[in-house]
């Protein structure tokens, strides 16, 4: 049997950036995505703190150090300038690895330029740190 667990996750992202007329997907800086985990193109569930807006889209990458979390397309519409966001994906996995398994968190601040807490992930020297 297998289970759907969290696999990686940014919380309180800042949105940096909307794009309405992009085609879709949510910008987030590639420095990020490496330190998660999260490929691009990969399903993601974003939530929004401020509002309560939830919505499914794909990760794509921004600049790396650009500290970037831009809503583009349709997404666009969920927030605003500023919004904190929780960005997660998720993995299926065995029954036997999901009892042991982890995922990858950032928690973010200042405009996704501090990490304030990092489980199961390494910050790398001079990314985020």
């Amino acid at each position: 049997m297998q289970v759907t667990l969290l696999k990686s996750k940014l919380l309180r992202a800042e949105v940096t950036d909307r794009a309405l007329h992009y085609e879709g997907s949510l910008a987030i800086d590639s420095a990020l995505m490496e330190q998660i985990g999260l490929v691009p193109y990969e399903k993601i569930l974003v939530a929004n703190i401020a509002n309560g807006e939830r919505l499914e889209t794909y990760a794509i990458e921004a600049p790396k150090g650009s500290h970037t979390i831009s809503l583009n397309g349709a997404a666009a519409h969920k927030g605003q300038l500023g919004d904190l966001l929780v960005i997660m994906s998720f993995a299926q996995f065995e029954e036997a690895e999901a009892k042991t398994w982890k995922p990858k968190v950032l928690v973010l601040a200042d405009g996704n330029k501090r990490v304030v807490r990092a489980d199961n992930v390494l910050v790398a020297d001079g990314v985020y740190a």
